[in-house]
C-alpha cells in the first residue's frame, strides 16, 4: 500500500447518466488528462470538440453484441488493476501493450429507474449492467493507483485535488471513492436480486442483500450516544423517504420513525372518501379521526388524547389547508405530514420555524405489496408488508345481535387504526374517531384498561358527563384468549367489538358477548405490530 500520490494521466469514462459530463472531461483535459470513452458518452464527449479515443481503439474491438461487450477485456482491466511499483506487472503491460488508467468513471445502467417505472422484464434485464461493476471493483481495488467516480456529485472534489496536486489524487480521496463503489454495487446488486425474487416469487430466497442510498446523515440515533443515518431503498413508496421538506428543524432518527408511522396509518384512509388525521407519539397512534374537513378531523383526533399528542407528528391524507393549519400549529408539534400543502398552509406553518412540515407527494396504497425489516442480533427478519385491509375481509358476525350499520362503520374504522398500534392492541372508536387507544401492553387486559383510563383523563378533559367510550365500539389487533379483555371492554361502556377470532375458547368469549347483549364480528386476520 502506498499514500503517494498518485498523477492522472489517462481517464476512461463510460456513463449512462451524462449530468456535469462535458465540463468534467473538458476540466480533465486541461490538467492534461487523455480521454477514453465508450458509445454515447464518447459521442458526448467529442460533440464538445474535446479529443477522445473510443475504447474499442484500445482494445482492437468493436462494441458487438448491441453493446452488452466493449470493455471485458484485459487491456482495459490490465490497465485498471496494474500496481504501479511492481516489477512484474509493469513487465506484463510492456509485453501486452497495456496502458494504464489512472481514472475511471462509470455510473450504471439505470436499473432501479427502469424496474421503478414499470419496465418489462426484456427491459429490465437490459438495464443490468455487467461491464461498469466489473470496472468500477477492479479500479476500487487497487485504489493505492486508481481513483474511482460512481457519481457526478463526486467529479468536484476529484478536480480540486487534481488542482491542488499539480494533476494528482490523494490516497485518502482514492481510499474514500473506492468505498463508495463498493456500496454502490453492493447496492445495485441488491436490487437486481430483489427484482429477481419478485419475478420468481420468492419469499424466501437463499441469500438477500438490502441496499440503499444515504438520504441524510443524523445527529444521533433513538438516544444520544448512539450513531444514525437514514437511506432511501429502491422502492418507491410515499412517505418520509419521499417526501419534500418544506421548512423546520432537520429531522432526527425519531421524527422519521414516528413520521413513517403516522403516515402509514393515514395511508388506510382514501382521500376521495373521506377526510383523515392520525396524531403519533412515539410511533403509536394516540388520536385517529375521520372528518368532513381536516379541520374537522383534526380536532376529533386531538380529543382522543391531547396529553399525548403535546410534541406529536400530525398525518393528513389531503392537502394542508389553512383552517387545519390554524388548528395544528396551536400546540406544539413535532412535524405534520400531507400529500401537499396550500401556500396559505405553509405561510402560517412557517411562523413555527422550528416546525417541520413534509410533503409527501400522494399516499402510501395499504394494499401495495413490499418488505419490511427488522434486525435483530446477528441475523435479519424478513416479512412481507401487512397489506390487509379491512375493507376486502369477509366479515362474520358470531353473536346473536347484529351490529347496527353506525357500529359496523365504527367498528372497520377501529380495526384499521388497529393495525398500526403496536400489540397488544385495544381501540376504542365512536362516530369515526378514536376514543381510547391502548397499546403495546404484555397483556390485552390491561391494554383495555389502559385505553378506557385514557379515555376518562379525556372526558375530564373536555368537561363531558361521561368517557366517549360509553356507546363506542372496540377493536382488538388479535383474538380475545379469555372473555376478561372483552368484558373490561363492555365494561367501559363498548357495545360492539371487531376481533379476528381464532382462541380455543372462542365460544366462551362468544358466549359473554351475548350474555351482555352486545355485536362481534370476527374478521379472520390478525394485525399484530411489534
Amino acid at each position: 500500500m502506498t499514500d503517494l500520490p498518485r498523477r492522472v494521466t489517462r481517464a476512461l469514462l463510460s456513463v449512462s447518466d451524462k449530468t456535469g459530463l462535458v465540463d468534467f472531461a473538458r476540466a480533465l483535459a486541461g490538467h492534461g488528462v487523455e480521454l477514453v470513452s465508450t458509445g454515447g458518452t464518447a459521442k458526448a464527449i467529442a460533440a464538445a470538440g474535446l479529443p477522445v479515443k473510443d475504447v474499442s481503439e484500445i482494445t482492437g474491438f468493436p462494441e458487438m453484441m448491441d453493446g452488452r461487450v466493449k470493455t471485458l477485456h484485459p487491456k482495459v482491466h490490465g490497465g485498471l488493476l496494474a500496481v504501479r511499483d511492481n516489477d512484474e506487472h509493469k513487465q506484463a503491460m510492456a509485453a501486452h501493450g497495456i496502458a494504464q488508467i489512472d481514472l475511471l468513471v462509470v455510473n450504471l445502467y439505470p436499473f432501479e429507474a427502469t424496474v421503478d417505472k414499470g419496465g418489462s422484464y426484456e427491459d429490465c434485464i437490459e438495464n443490468i449492467d455487467i461491464g461498469g461493476p466489473a470496472m468500477i471493483r477492479a479500479a476500487a481495488k487497487n485504489h493505492d493507483d486508481v481513483a474511482v467516480i460512481v457519481e457526478s456529485s463526486d467529479y468536484q472534489a476529484v478536480l480540486d485535488e487534481l488542482a491542488a496536486n499539480a494533476g494528482a489524487t490523494s490516497h485518502g480521496l482514492r481510499k474514500r471513492l473506492a468505498a463508495k463503489a463498493y456500496a454502490r454495487t453492493a447496492a445495485y446488486d441488491a436490487a437486481i436480486s430483489n427484482w429477481f425474487a419478485q419475478q420468481l416469487k420468492t419469499d424466501a430466497p437463499d441469500f438477500r442483500a438490502i441496499g440503499g442510498r444515504l438520504i441524510q446523515s443524523l445527529r444521533y440515533g433513538e438516544n444520544p450516544h448512539q450513531t444514525a443515518a437514514f437511506y432511501a431503498t429502491p422502492e418507491k413508496r410515499p412517505g418520509v423517504a419521499t417526501a419534500r421538506q418544506v421548512q423546520g428543524k432537520e429531522l432526527s432518527y425519531n421524527n422519521i420513525n414516528d413520521t413513517d408511522a403516522a403516515y402509514e396509518c393515514v395511508g388506510e384512509f382514501d382521500a376521495k372518501r373521506t377526510a383523515a388525521c392520525v396524531i403519533v407519539k412515539h410511533a403509536n397512534p394516540c388520536g385517529v379521526a375521520e372528518g368532513s374537513s381536516l379541520l374537522d378531523a383534526y380536532r376529533k383526533a386531538l380529543a382522543c388524547d391531547s396529553t399525548s399528542a403535546f410534541g406529536g407528528i400530525v398525518a393528513l391524507n389531503r392537502t394542508l389547508d389553512a383552517e387545519a393549519a390554524r388548528a395544528i400549529v396551536e400546540i406544539f408539534t413535532e412535524m405534520i405530514i400531507a400529500p401537499e400543502a396550500s401556500e396559505e398552509a405553509i405561510a402560517i406553518v412557517a411562523a413555527k420555524k422550528n416546525l417541520r412540515l413534509l410533503l409527501a407527494g400522494s399516499l402510501p396504497n395499504p394494499r401495495a405489496a413490499g418488505l419490511t425489516y427488522k434486525s435483530v442480533s446477528g441475523g435479519l427478519l424478513v416479512q412481507s408488508r401487512d397489506n390487509a385491509v379491512v375493507d376486502d375481509m369477509a366479515l362474520k358476525v358470531v353473536t346473536k345481535r347484529q351490529p347496527s350499520e353506525a357500529e359496523l362503520r365504527d367498528l372497520k374504522f377501529a380495526f384499521r387504526v388497529a393495525k398500526h398500534v403496536k400489540s397488544n392492541t385495544i381501540i376504542y372508536a365512536k362516530d369515526l374517531a378514536t376514543v381510547g387507544i391502548g397499546a403495546g401492553q404484555m397483556s390485552r387486559v390491561d391494554s383495555a384498561r389502559i385505553a378506557a383510563r385514557k379515555a376518562q383523563d379525556a372526558a375530564a378533559e373536555l368537561k363531558l358527563a361521561a368517557p366517549m367510550t360509553k356507546g363506542s365500539v372496540v377493536a382488538s389487533d388479535a383474538f380475545f384468549p379469555f372473555a376478561d379483555g372483552m368484558l373490561a371492554c363492555i365494561e367501559a361502556g363498548a357495545t360492539a367489538v371487531i376481533q379476528p377470532g381464532g382462541s380455543v375458547r372462542d365460544d366462551e368469549v362468544i358466549k359473554a358477548a351475548d350474555d351482555a347483549g352486545i355485536a362481534m364480528v370476527f374478521t379472520g386476520t390478525r394485525h399484530f405490530r411489534h
